[in-house]
């Protein structure tokens, strides 16, 4: 018996209106990544030196009892920041955790592939896969 996989390839050929909603999308996108990352490099720096060797100027101080950020954190703060922020409420919060568990990932790597540290990305260089939710689609 033979299995075939039947695939479909489609070109999509969008509006000038949903060229700029998709620009908006990758955009957001790009800042929760590079907050995310921001909020997990502050927290490493903050423990990186030793007490006696700090500089006040050049290092970031977090409080010693906070947690270090991580998947399941920053998805609880992006909640909360949805519910405040009209610009994230724009675009769908499934596609956003996975732009979180894309950074999570990125930070496994580095820890267990040795990897390099996680980079920012940069404005119009951050092409992501959107992921929608179909139940709400139809």
């Amino acid at each position: 018996m033979q299995l075939f996989n039947l695939t479909y390839e489609f070109k999509l050929r969008p509006t000038q209106n949903q060229i700029a909603m998709f620009s908006e999308w990758l955009e957001t996108h790009r800042r929760v990544y590079n907050h995310a990352l921001a909020e997990r490099k502050d927290w490493y720096k903050s423990r990186s030196c030793q007490v006696n060797a700090c500089s006040l100027k050049h290092e970031y101080i977090i409080p010693a009892d906070a947690p270090r950020p991580t998947f399941a954190s920053q998805c609880k703060s992006l909640t909360a920041a949805r519910k405040e922020n009209e610009y994230l409420q724009r675009v769908n919060a499934q596609s956003l955790q996975q732009t979180l568990r894309r950074l999570e990932k990125a930070f496994v790597s580095m820890w267990e592939l040795n990897h390099g540290f996680p980079r920012f990305k940069n404005l119009g260089g951050c092409v992501l896969s959107l992921f929608l939710n179909w139940a709400q689609t139809r």
